[in-house]
């Protein structure tokens, strides 16, 4: 048998053997039968594009679940996004609502911005987000956090780093 076929076939035994086991851990830990068939999903697609089929070590299921429980973690990190950028929505007036398409885009954006964010240093993040977000300056900054005024300039530039990665 040809080495694609055989490793079809590990694939769909792979699948056959543990989706509706995933499936079922999903749908307890999300409590939403939709999400854990979309996750459940996403994790096979996960490991099927990462890892030939003969190396998935002794325990599949650790690994199913392994992928799958940073799959959850994000989706979590998806929903908070989601739930403040519709709480800052129902804040709008109804004519200021941009269209669906801008929203699809924006939340997008809102997603990329929270990952860069979140793999920031806190210390960076914290020193960005008093500049950003209060308008603090770097030297009011400096005050606050009992560090130097380049300290603050150093974060400064790591954040506008990451922040320039997203173009």
């Amino acid at each position: 048998m040809p080495s694609t076929e055989h490793a079809a076939k590990q694939l769909h035994s792979l699948y056959s053997d543990h989706h509706g086991w995933l499936y079922g851990w999903l749908r307890r830990k999300l409590g939403n039968a939709c999400d854990a068939a979309d996750l459940a999903h996403d994790t096979f697609l996960r490991l099927f594009v990462r890892r030939l089929p003969g190396d998935l070590g002794d325990e599949p299921r650790a690994l199913l679940t392994h992928i799958a429980k940073g799959l959850v973690i994000d989706h979590w990190r998806r929903q908070d996004v989601e739930r403040a950028w519709l709480d800052t929505l129902a804040s709008v007036a109804p004519s200021e609502v941009p269209s669906a398409e801008a929203q699809v885009l924006i939340l997008d954006v809102l997603y990329r911005i929270e990952a860069v964010l979140r793999d920031l240093p806190p210390r960076t993040c914290e020193i960005f987000l008093l500049s950003q977000l209060e308008g603090l300056t770097y030297q009011r900054i400096a005050e606050r956090m009992d560090v130097s005024l380049i300290t603050v300039k150093r974060h400064m530039r790591t954040a506008f780093a990451a922040c320039l990665a997203l173009r």
